[in-house]
């Protein structure tokens, strides 16, 4: 079966493929097809290099990027994963490759830019997911706490706790069978996040024998990992509002010999220290030091004064500050739980998949046609001190290390029931600190059991697009207590009073009520009490500004801050009645004024973009900064019902659309539903899906056989099979040579980071040479090994001992065996190779040099009948295809005399 593309009257794609290999190949190549602009962005994030044609307004998320190492925790994210799930994101980031050209030929923004599409690694992906997600447990919250106990006390420090601009946060809830028309469970809700063009997240359906899933995937991330149905079970997530980052206070100093060092709980310690520059369109280019102590990368402050600076009566030290984050230490995403959920159809497998998950912790609920239900939290939190998930931590004091990870919160649904996740302190309470306000919770689970029975899919909407704002109630509170008012704000003060407290577009009374908040955010800023906080976003890298600026942390703790018996020497009522007295209402609908402002990469300053009702605490959360601007620019960037009885009932919609190419029919088709609340159908009918022409035909799968070249050797293996050995052929072996030499374990072969088409390169070089030769094993016609083959004389390890005439070096990689690991494999194949060799009657000698720490291989030649040499270690080789590390290595040699007596 050949990879088949279909699309819906939405522009949808619909990717049929004859295996999960093929079908994660097709969705990136769709993905890159779609979306290639965005993908490119993608991919200079998570590697911080988009200064280099964004301009100087991103430099600094590049620069957080550096220091905090994200692409290099990306690659050793990879280099953990299992085998399987390495290949399957492989043959993802293959199809993007595949997909680039095309795609970028659709996107103008490529040469608005002055950029072409760059090459994705294998590591991509997982780069993509990190830089996505790495400050969605808003850890500068840490440093806003410390700031408000140094400046205005420490019982201030969790004043203004809430869900704030920078966080992410979102609505699900779960409807089980009793309560519905139909009997079978739904699952539905809105993921609020910024909102962005193209959108953060694709509406797609994948389909291959093995399953078939219709779900939001994020371009750049293979599989369907936030809210899916496979027709059997769905499954959605929020975020748990956990808190598992931790910044330490670090101290650091330069050591005499230029390194660097850093103060620990047992002294201090080198830390590890690096130059990168970070080139700056439009501007000259910016040197940044990346420094890493034990703790984690320093993201605020620097280093100290050169050496002598202290004799000289200078600081010993500088301060710093310090990330420690889950996937840096532990090396896990929790990616392997992407294909597993693809294939799942029950919410146990659903919970087996979340079992695995790691980063960020989520919230997650499931449920399947048996009646199956799940609601459960997911991912890694580390066990420490609690004042680790308060504030900025001192590095050299003891206590604040990790030791393990929190056991995982689960809840019950019954089977009559609902449940509601939408950030508040509920489930996972035991693993945070900071939770957004009740209310959308509260507000969700009143309409769910305002009746006993009886939902669809299509009631959903009106839970998605509620705009009751409770936490409008404190200050209308004070405001209907006022009086000696001017006639104007007596007026403003009753028309507010007898408000419904709905956000709706077409409200003038909500717009009202948003110049009197306003007016109260600024009254608050300005109060002596609080205006020790005015700079302290000016303090610290402007990236973290939206959880640092006092203005924006008083509009979304207002509701806390007019009720508190903190700060006794604010006068809220006094504080209300002037405002009531100044607020500037503009006549109009909420709509005109709250309008959605996606977030782009080149901005369109020609776009009009429409208004929409909803508040920050409304169920229909579109959160702007009141006192700030109206406008918004996070909010649901998605809406899903997944419908258990029949998923053909199932809803969905994105803010733009499904394509990411402008001027493309749908890139903005579902715009005007999305503001308005509307959803559109999730179709799966073939009938009533469109081909797509001139699609690309799917590659062969990487790690299936490849056609047999002609073999130079055969021989029969005792108890495997019959082997063969024939060269080489770059263009049809190097996918199966690929996914070998990019492992870890494969690491001195000099490949690890190369990608599919470098090590068709390397062999294509390696084939034009009469000194080295390339070779596959096949066992019954499968790849199972990659041989080597070289003249000392002419190698790098000729200036290790006296090469002889007659000698021949051999390099051995073995794939993994057949069925899974097989007692004595290795031992089986070295003969085969052996024979091979000594096959050319000029080969006198065969030469190996194993790592010295391979100790089971030291010990396999040795029994083989090689004489092992001397140690040695090897030079760093750098040629114009390979790079060749240095390594240590055992010599061992193997007479021709000795292999015949074998």
């Amino acid at each position: 079966m050949s990879t088949e593309v279909r699309r819906d009257a939405w522009g949808i794609p619909h990717l049929r493929a004859a295996g999960p290999h093929e079908l994660v190949h097709a969705q990136g190549r769709n993905a890159a097809r779609d979306r290639a602009w965005q993908l490119e962005v993608e991919r200079h994030r998570a590697k911080g290099t988009t200064a280099a044609f964004l301009g100087p307004d991103a430099l600094e998320w590049d620069l957080f990027v550096r220091r905090a190492r994200l692409d290099d925790t990306a690659r050793r994210c990879y280099a953990a994963l299992d085998p399987e799930t390495a290949a399957w994101v492989r043959a993802y980031v293959d199809g993007v490759n595949a997909g680039l050209p095309e795609g970028a030929a659709l996107a103008p923004e490529f040469a608005a830019a002055g950029v072409e599409p760059g090459r994705w690694e294998p590591w991509t992906p997982l780069g993509v997911w990190i830089s996505t997600h790495i400050l969605f447990a808003g850890f500068p919250t840490k440093l806003w706490r410390e700031e408000v106990a140094r400046r205005i006390g420490e019982d201030a420090l969790t004043l203004f706790a809430t869900d704030g601009p920078g966080a992410a946060g979102s609505n699900g809830w779960l409807v089980a069978g009793g309560r519905t028309a139909a009997g079978g469970a739904l699952l539905a809700g809105d993921p609020h996040r910024f909102v962005e063009a193209p959108g953060v997240y694709q509406q797609i359906h994948l389909s291959c024998p093995e399953f078939d899933v219709v779900g939001l995937a994020v371009p750049g991330v293979p599989g369907i990992g936030h809210f899916g149905h496979t027709g059997h079970v769905a499954w959605a997530i929020t975020n748990a509002m956990s808190d598992y980052q931790d910044l330490y206070r670090e101290r650091l100093r330069r050591t005499a010999d230029g390194g660097v060092e850093a103060l620990g709980p047992d002294g201090w310690r080198p830390a590890a220290a690096h130059t990168e520059t970070v080139e700056v369109a439009g501007a000259d280019p910016v040197a940044v030091e990346v420094v890493e102590t034990d703790r984690g990368p320093v993201i605020v402050g620097g280093l100290g004064p050169e050496p002598g600076a202290e004799a000289a009566g200078g600081p010993a030290h500088s301060p710093a500050i310090s990330l420690r984050y889950p996937p840096r230490v532990t090396r896990r995403l929790g990616f392997e739980a992407l294909p597993a959920l693809l294939r799942a159809r029950t919410v146990d497998d659903v919970d087996r998949a979340f079992d695995r998950w790691a980063e960020p912790v989520n919230v997650v609920q499931a449920a399947d046609t048996a009646g199956g239900l799940l609601h459960r939290v997911a991912g890694f939190v580390p066990k420490r001190h609690r004042d680790n998930g308060l504030r900025v931590v001192s590095a050299w004091e003891p206590g604040h290390d990790w030791g393990g990870a929190h056991p995982l919160p689960r809840a019950a649904v019954a089977a009559d029931g609902v449940a509601v996740m939408a950030n508040q302190r509920g489930i996972a309470a035991p693993l945070g600190t900071e939770f957004a306000p009740a209310h959308r919770a509260d507000r969700i689970t009143e309409l769910l059991t305002a009746t006993d029975a009886g939902w669809t899919a299509k009631d959903m909407a009106a839970v998605h697009t509620d705009t009751h704002l409770a936490s409008a109630a404190p200050l209308i509170a004070l405001l209907a207590d006022l009086d000696g008012l001017s006639p104007a704000a007596t007026a403003l003060r009753d028309r507010l009073v007898r408000w419904d407290r709905r956000m709706d577009a077409g409200s003038h009374d909500a717009s009202a009520y948003a110049a009197v908040r306003a007016a109260t955010v600024h009254r608050l800023a300005a109060h002596p009490a609080l205006t020790p906080l005015a700079d302290v976003h000016a303090d610290y890298p402007a990236l973290f500004a939206p959880w640092l600026f006092a203005t924006g942390k008083i509009a979304y703790a207002l509701e806390g801050l007019l009720t508190t018996s903190l700060l006794p020497e604010i006068d809220r009522a006094e504080v209300v009645r002037a405002a009531v007295e100044e607020a500037v209402v503009q006549d109009v609908p909420w709509g005109e004024l709250h309008r959605v402002v996606p977030w782009q990469a080149l901005p369109d300053a020609d776009a009009v973009w429409p208004g929409v009702a909803g508040d920050h605490d409304c169920v229909l959360s579109t959160s702007s900064v009141p006192g700030v601007t109206h406008g918004f620019a996070r909010g649901p960037s998605a809406r899903y019902v997944w419908d258990l009885a029949r998923r053909e009932d199932s809803l969905w919609i994105v803010p733009l659309g499904a394509s990411g190419v402008p001027g493309d029919p749908h890139a903005l088709d579902q715009l005007p539903l999305w503001a308005g609340g509307e959803l559109v159908p999730v179709v799966t009918d073939p009938d009533l899906l469109t081909p797509e022409t001139g699609h690309p035909q799917q590659p062969p799968r990487r790690d299936m056989p490849t056609d047999d070249a002609t073999p130079v050797f055969e021989q029969h293996a005792p108890g495997l099979g019959t082997v063969t050995i024939a060269p080489v052929d770059p263009d049809a072996d190097a996918g199966v040579i690929h996914s070998w030499v990019s492992q870890e374990r494969a690491r001195f072969w000099g490949m690890n980071g190369a990608t599919v088409e470098e090590v068709r390169d390397i062999y294509a070089h390696l084939d034009s040479l009469t000194t080295h030769h390339g070779f596959l094993l096949r066992l019954d016609g499968r790849p199972v090994a990659l041989l080597q083959t070289y003249e000392p004389a002419a190698d790098r390890v000729s200036e290790c001992y006296e090469a002889l005439p007659g000698d021949l070096g051999i390099h051995l990689l073995l794939g993994p065996p057949q069925g899974g690991a097989v007692q004595g494999y290795t031992a089986a194949l070295l003969p085969v190779m052996i024979a091979f060799a000594f096959a050319d009657p000029s080969v006198s000698r065969v030469v190996v040099e194993p790592d010295t720490g391979n100790d089971k291989a030291v010990e396999r030649m040795r029994r083989s009948g090689f004489t092992l040499g001397p140690e040695v270690v090897l030079p760093e080789v750098v040629l114009p295809e390979v790079r060749l590390v240095a390594k240590k290595a055992r010599l061992a040699f193997l007479e021709r005399s000795a292999a015949e007596g074998l």
